[in-house]
């Protein structure tokens, strides 16, 4: 199990234990965090489940892919250089105590 905490634009923080091999996504509506959806389920149709990465942690976090690269364009809040879909995150030991902020529309 690894630790992730997710952190809203109105200061609240979010902290779960997550599973090794599941997504952040599916791990971030198992906990009721809000603004992440995930209407396409995790399968990287839909970008509703878009998180900046904390800084510190980004290049645990492994390449954009160009599929993923794509749908970061489509999101509802600008991309940034930290924008990842928390669908293609997997939880894994490198991730443990990962924070992810959720970006507000």
């Amino acid at each position: 199990m690894i630790q992730v905490t997710w952190k809203t634009e109105d200061g609240k923080a979010i902290t779960a234990n997550v599973e090794y091999g599941i997504n952040l996504m599916e791990a971030a509506t198992s906990n009721n965090v809000p603004l992440i959806d995930g209407d396409c389920g995790g399968c990287l149709s839909c970008a509703t489940c878009h998180v900046f990465v904390d800084p510190a942690w980004i290049a645990k976090t492994g390449t954009v892919t160009e599929v993923e690269d794509t749908m970061l364009e489509m999101t509802d809040v600008e991309r940034r250089d930290n924008s990842r879909l928390s669908c293609q995150l997997i939880a894994s030991p490198e991730l443990d105590g990962i924070v992810l902020y959720v970006p507000e529309l």
